[in-house]
């Protein structure tokens, strides 16, 4: 079940069960950890750093850029501002794009060898 808001807790390590809804910061180990927002269990880990994941604390977090989880089966994406989830809706570009890149691929290797055995 997809939830809206998250409650955030500060720790020196990450446990090794994770509660539902709770955003798990660990400024030692500079990453954040949560499961999916959606509901579906799967553990989202975000390394905080300039070329990852920002993270922002003024009594409420959020963090920057969008949360993806593309390599799970729920393609969820989601924004975490101010401890509320914040739901992108999926219309399935991601994999229809994913099919066509790979249809394209195999269409420039079919040519491809189409040409050399001429």
């Amino acid at each position: 079940m997809k939830i809206y808001e998250i409650k955030k807790e500060f720790v020196h390590r990450v446990p090794a069960e994770l509660e539902e809804g709770v955003l798990y910061v660990c400024l030692d180990c500079d990453v954040v950890v949560h499961k999916c927002a959606c509901g579906c269990g799967e553990k989202v880990v975000l390394p905080l750093s300039p070329e990852h994941w920002k993270l922002s604390y003024d009594g409420e977090v959020t963090l920057y850029p969008s949360i993806g989880n593309y390599q799970y089966d729920c393609k969820s994406h989601y924004f975490i501002r101010d401890d509320r989830i914040i739901w992108i809706e999926s219309n399935g570009k991601h994999e229809k794009t994913k099919k066509k890149r790979k249809k394209r691929k195999k269409r420039n290797i079919k040519t491809f060898f189409n040409q050399l055995f001429r």
